[in-house]
């Protein structure tokens, strides 16, 4: 039968997906482990003036495409109005037909804004600004309701070891009923490759802990600090974004004398860096297992490609892309570190080549202990592949190599506070799915099983897996 665009049953293509979504998806709560959100303004409770600060201010998806569309970056990161860059992204929405942008977009506009049948485009442009902008200026469209709109029960945002956490301990102490947790993002620790900016990272970190930082071990207790200063506050998760796993074998004695060249301001060379890499990894790793925390690794992003408008407009602004790295074999290595001494920790793998799935998914089943169901997840379609068909590959490949059933499903992994309906795109996506494979005679018609499964993937999954207070 024929599907209307953005419909109670859009993307449910059969009976049994619709009774999916329908009975059991769309009633589950999110639990958004992972994300970029600030938290700053949720503990503010800020309202947004505009719709363009709300919903393009960061958006590096929404840039690229502008850009692929013929605009000017003056109407991207540079100092147009905010009306004009709206009026530009309007004009683009319609050239992004087949681009999970047209399908976000539109879904964003309805959920929150109520606009439904109108499809944004230049000539709507106008209309819909003023609409939105209305009542984002209201206190009912605040950052913190703007929360509760999508029946959020958690939100995990991303946080360096520096900062102090001051927002959450605001929101913790305002009683939000939305629990808002953090996840420890170490990655400048670690960035062996600018030894002048890493060491003005250690300063600070050595202010911070007052401590006077000289030696690796040194080091290694102001970072344990922090962890532990991260978990008095709730923190229960940590988060590495690596363009592969590391695992070059090291003596310590060698990250000592590299760490002295490090201080010393000295260039490492590229398999210094590749051991000091591993020995900090095999370190964070083991904090985290000490304190029962889940580890996440975020692999094969390519980042900064564009020299000319890095050195312009700085990093996160939509030059980066899919990694071509060897990621297998070091991945191995590095969870065999941990295993062999039974220290591996919950551990979530993440992947941005669309190649890599199948094996990201067979490397699960090499260190499942039996403890937890579930310990070593294959994490949700990520950045370039939190669309339709790269959701559906990640989870065909899970459900052939290991079991879609314990899998801790969507996150957003967003900056925008308007991003949570790819939620509801992720739950449809997955029903959609179950629902041809009945069809097809693949699975069996029970629709208690079945409605079990799609709930556990929503939402009870992720629930059991982390500690963290919902």
């Amino acid at each position: 039968m024929a599907m209307e665009f953005l419909s109670d049953d859009w993307l449910l293509l059969s009976e049994t997906a619709r009774r999916l979504y329908h009975d059991h998806a769309a009633r589950m709560p999110i639990y958004d482990y992972h994300c970029h959100l600030p938290a700053e303004p949720i503990a503010a409770d800020r309202c947004y003036d505009n719709l363009t600060q709300a919903w393009l201010a960061g958006d590096h998806y929404k840039w690229r495409a502008m850009r692929s569309n013929g605009i000017a970056e003056h109407f991207c990161t540079g100092g147009a109005s905010d009306r004009d860059k709206f009026q530009k992204w309007a004009e683009t929405v319609p050239y992004c037909l087949r681009n999970p942008l047209y399908h976000w977009t539109h879904l964003e506009l309805k959920r929150y804004f109520g606009i439904s049948g109108k499809l944004l485009n230049g000539d709507t442009a106008t209309e819909i600004y003023e609409h939105c902008n209305a009542m984002l200026r209201t206190p009912e469209f605040s950052i913190r309701n703007l929360l509760r709109k999508m029946n959020i029960c958690l939100v995990c945002t991303t946080e360096d070891p520096l900062d102090t956490l001051e927002y959450h301990q605001k929101i913790r102490r305002d009683s939000f009923e939305i629990r808002i947790h953090t996840a420890w993002r170490p990655d400048r620790a670690m960035a062996a490759e600018n030894p002048t900016t890493l060491n003005a990272w250690i300063d600070k970190l050595a202010a911070l802990t007052d401590m006077d930082i000289r030696t690796m071990a040194d080091y290694d207790d102001a970072l344990r600090k922090r962890h532990q200063y991260f978990h008095d506050h709730g923190c229960r998760l940590s988060d590495h974004g690596l363009e592969a796993a590391v695992a070059e074998d090291f003596t310590k004695p060698e990250i000592e004398s590299i760490f002295s060249k490090i201080r010393m301001n000295q260039e490492l060379n590229p398999l210094e860096i590749a051991k000091f890499k591993s020995a900090m990894m095999l370190s964070f790793a083991l904090m985290d297992w000490q304190k029962g925390w889940v580890q996440q690794l975020h692999m094969g992003a390519m980042r900064n490609n564009n020299s000319r408008m890095f050195n312009k407009i700085g990093p996160d602004t939509g030059f980066d892309s899919i990694g071509d790295y060897h990621t297998a074999a070091p991945l191995a290595k590095f969870l065999n570190w941990l295993d062999k001494t039974d220290r591996l920790p919950k551990t979530i793998l993440y992947n941005l080549n669309p190649r890599d799935n199948e094996m990201m998914a067979a490397m699960l089943g090499n260190f499942q202990d039996g403890s937890v169901p579930g310990k070593i997840q294959f994490g949700s379609g990520w950045w370039f592949m939190d669309q339709m068909d790269g959701m559906i590959r990640q989870m065909n490949a899970l459900s052939n190599l290991g079991l879609l059933s314990r899998f801790v499903g969507m996150l957003t992994d967003s900056r925008s506070f308007l991003s949570y309906p790819r939620h509801e795109y992720f739950r449809r996506i997955l029903c959609n799915l179950i629902g041809e494979d009945v069809e097809k005679g693949y699975l069996p018609r029970d629709m208690a099983l079945l409605g079990r499964m799609v709930e556990d993937i929503c939402y009870n999954n992720a629930r059991n897996y982390f500690s963290m207070e919902c």
